[in-house]
């Protein structure tokens, strides 16, 4: 069974796939989405083998949710785009596939057959140009907001998720810890915090080698002994 996700912001365009995915026994729509946020918690739900991604959607593209996605559990990516052929043939170069809007049957059937070829083997996203971070998509309540970086303080992690942290207040995000340090500045500072550096106001030296950073806005952070070297180091403290 091929488990997908549909993420599209046209609802007619999301319907379309989904119709066309009804005729196939061997496939079910696990979720459809209208923006990215909505999508990042959805992949990481469901972990759909084949994600079909509209490339042009509002705030958050389709590319730069790739950038938000562990690449160890990376879903097969099937782009949906309203390019020409000639636009789009950089992604054939690069082992993609994609979709053309209005989707024809017959080429849909095409992508379908090559997922099934490749027998679970993970997409090369090798080539794909992923613009850089520069916001996080979060969530309080049932509202959804776009931090940007530049405003972050730090992040952590305990039993409910990932927590973004801000001079404003505190809000979720389903981007993991390890995305979050690979693709963005921010610093492990402890096994479940990651810091700005120029968001860091004081490092006061604790007992028994710990230390735990004052940020601007008057926030407490620990550190870790085994983190607390680098971020001399970092501070030029030796």
């Amino acid at each position: 069974m091929i488990r997908a996700l549909i993420v599209d912001d046209e609802l007619y365009a999301r319907e379309e796939i989904a119709l066309l995915a009804a005729g196939h026994d061997d496939v079910e729509i696990v979720g459809s989405c209208s923006n990215a946020v909505e999508a990042l918690k959805g992949i990481n739900r469901e972990k759909p083998d084949v994600v079909f991604l509209d490339i042009q959607m509002p705030r958050i593209s389709g590319i730069e949710l790739i950038g938000m996605l562990d690449p160890e559990q990376m879903p097969r990516i099937v782009f949906v785009t309203a390019f020409d052929e000639y636009a789009v043939a950089a992604f054939e170069e690069n082992a993609f596939d994609y979709l053309l809007k209005p989707v024809e049957r017959q080429r849909f059937d095409k992508t379908l057959a090559r997922i099934r070829k490749a027998n679970g083997a993970p997409q090369s996203l090798k080539g794909l140009e992923i613009p850089e971070l520069t916001q996080i998509p979060c969530f309080t309540g049932n509202r959804i907001r776009l931090v940007r970086l530049g405003d972050v303080e730090y992040v952590y992690s305990d039993i409910s998720g990932v927590h973004v942290v801000t001079a404003e207040g505190d809000s979720s995000t389903d981007m993991t810890l390890k995305v979050l340090e690979e693709k963005t500045d921010l610093i492990q500072c402890h096994r479940q915090y990651l810091v700005r550096l120029d968001r860091v106001r004081e490092i006061k030296l604790l007992d028994n080698g710990l230390a735990e950073i004052v940020t601007v806005s008057g926030r407490t952070v620990p550190v870790s002994r085994r983190n607390l070297r680098d971020l001399k180091e970092r501070f030029g403290l030796g």
